[in-house]
């Protein structure tokens, strides 16, 4: 699917803050001992390791933009989910693996 080309920057900017408030609900739920902080359209996941995961808002592009160890990713959000521009990989499936070898941790985040 393409990116959803009707999307305003405001609703842009509005499924973004919901998919990070949503990714804060998820780690807080699970009681898990990642700190996490978020402002203006970023958050930043620390793990015991050191490393970081690290989500952006672009509102130029209308993407959300994940940093993890293995690179920087690029999503785009197709009216239903964020999916990645270079597979189509699901947001969620993106996360699960990052944090699961990042933090050592597993997460549901299907419902992002």
């Amino acid at each position: 699917m393409q990116r959803d080309a009707a999307m305003t920057e405001s609703e842009f900017m509005s499924r973004v803050d919901a998919t990070l408030e949503q990714i804060e609900e998820i780690l807080d739920d699970a009681e898990s001992d990642l700190d996490y902080e978020s402002q203006g359209g970023m958050m930043t996941v620390k793990c015991e390791n050191g490393s970081q995961i690290i989500f952006t808002r672009q509102p130029p592009v209308k993407q959300l933009w994940v940093a993890t160890r293995n690179g920087g990713f690029h999503f785009d959000h197709d009216g239903e989910q964020w999916l990645r521009d270079t597979d189509k990989a699901p947001l969620a499936d993106v996360l699960q693996a990052a944090f699961l070898e990042q933090a050592g941790e597993s997460f549901d985040f299907s419902d992002i």
